[in-house]
């Protein structure tokens, strides 16, 4: 099989899309990614493509092709024009790359923006690939819900636009179950037998096992209860209630707060760890690879996971939930809906409502005076319902058992 995959962030950029191109590409399929300049979560060119991009012309096997764009800087306008930039220069310059190259199907990477999905469609109408669509974001509910877009024409815009591609796309995969209200929205033909399929995340297989990377940022402490949060410092994950309930527990000597990432809030977050002075228990290390986060993960005595009270957030499930159950680690959760109802069917956590950040602290008092036993057998319980219901191999396999099923002509298999 010859698959093209288009997603507008790609390695040395952390994402879930390395891991399935990688797969695919280590059990024999050809390989090939469309993507842009990296420069994910900081805004400015990675250092050391900027020093040899020809370094990042292969991942391995897998051939990448990159167009040039507007990188994300720091504001609102300079993200806009990263996401235009990015679609406008796929659908020519990057069209004009893989013009000799041939392929039997696309699969398209769609966290935001959506409009990555674009060139797809545009490759689509010229050599008529069928196009996979993994929906990860919810666009144009996630504008609205952390205040990017508040005019309702633009979001009634925006959602004309999501109805054309998600008609022009042959599969959409959903993350969550609870995605398919909305897909129905702006999608016509959603009850079409095999149009919205069920595909959430899984983790990446370094989680599976013990790191061989060594991290210096931080150590192990028996006489801390370590919370640790990973991945993107944004809008979204609420950490004014986080640092809230960090504040509720500053005269508590034993508990600390470990934040691995780095995002958009990064900075407000540290300014306001020092206004308040909890710069002793509240620690931000920084971003690292994924390779590095088993050897964080070994740390920490509960890992953090949070979202704003929000219908459309509620109805996501972020990826570290998978990565964290996937480790066999207990799961503290601030958060509404369907992670939350994944967290809590585990048995592999705690969980309160989002924005609950007396409820969290709550939380982690309890917690830290239990038995490392106990937390260790929640933490197991957590690892099994992973195996059960997120298992990599067995979902990177159902979704190329559809992808090939759709090649020959057949129908998805559910």
């Amino acid at each position: 099989m010859k698959l093209l995959i288009i997603s507008q962030y790609f390695w040395p950029e952390n994402f879930r899309i390395n891991d399935l191109a990688t797969h695919f590409s280590d059990i024999g399929h050809e390989v090939t990614v469309l993507t842009g300049k990296p420069n994910y979560p900081e805004g400015t060119l990675h250092s050391k493509f900027k020093e040899d991009p020809k370094l990042f012309h292969r991942y391995g096997n897998v051939k990448i092709y990159r167009v040039p764009m507007t990188l994300r800087g720091k504001g609102k306008v300079s993200l806009a024009i990263n996401y235009l930039s990015f679609f406008i220069s796929a659908s020519t310059i990057g069209i004009w790359k893989i013009r000799h190259q041939s392929f039997d199907a696309i699969f398209v990477f769609g966290v935001s923006p959506i409009t990555v999905a674009i060139p797809a469609v545009v490759v689509r109408k010229l050599r008529n690939i069928p196009v996979f669509l993994w929906v990860l974001d919810l666009w144009p509910e996630s504008l609205s819900a952390v205040g990017a877009v508040r005019s309702k024409r633009v979001l009634w815009t925006i959602g004309r636009m999501v109805s054309w591609i998600y008609k022009n796309s042959d599969h959409i995969l959903i993350q969550s179950k609870s995605f398919l209200e909305s897909i129905k929205k702006y999608c016509v033909d959603a009850d079409r037998l095999g149009k919205v399929v069920y595909f959430p995340s899984w983790a990446e297989e370094v989680f599976g096992k013990k790191s061989a990377f060594v991290q210096n940022a931080i150590c192990r402490r028996d006489d801390m209860f370590t919370v640790m949060f990973t991945g993107n410092i944004g809008e979204a994950q609420d950490f004014p209630s986080l640092l809230k309930a960090a504040e509720l527990l500053k005269s508590n000597n034993r508990i600390r707060w470990i934040i691995v990432g780095d995002g958009r809030a990064h900075e407000w977050v540290l300014n306001e760890v020092n206004r308040k002075k909890m710069t002793d228990s509240f620690l931000l290390v920084g971003r690292f690879p994924v390779e590095a986060m088993p050897s964080f993960f070994d740390c920490a005595d509960v890992l953090l996971v949070s979202l704003k009270a929000n219908d459309i957030f509620a109805r996501t499930i972020p990826g570290k939930v998978q990565s964290y159950l996937a480790y066999g680690k207990p799961i503290v959760a601030m958060i509404d809906g369907e992670a939350r109802d994944v967290i809590e069917e585990s048995g592999g956590g705690r969980t309160c409502g989002s924005g609950d950040y007396e409820g969290l602290a709550k939380i982690l008092i309890e917690l830290a005076d239990i038995e490392p036993e106990e937390l260790a057998k929640m933490g197991q319980r957590g690892r099994q319902f992973y195996e059960r219901n997120f298992d990599r191999l067995e979902l990177l396999t159902r979704l190329e058992n559809n992808l090939e099923s759709v090649i020959s002509g057949k129908s998805i298999i559910m």
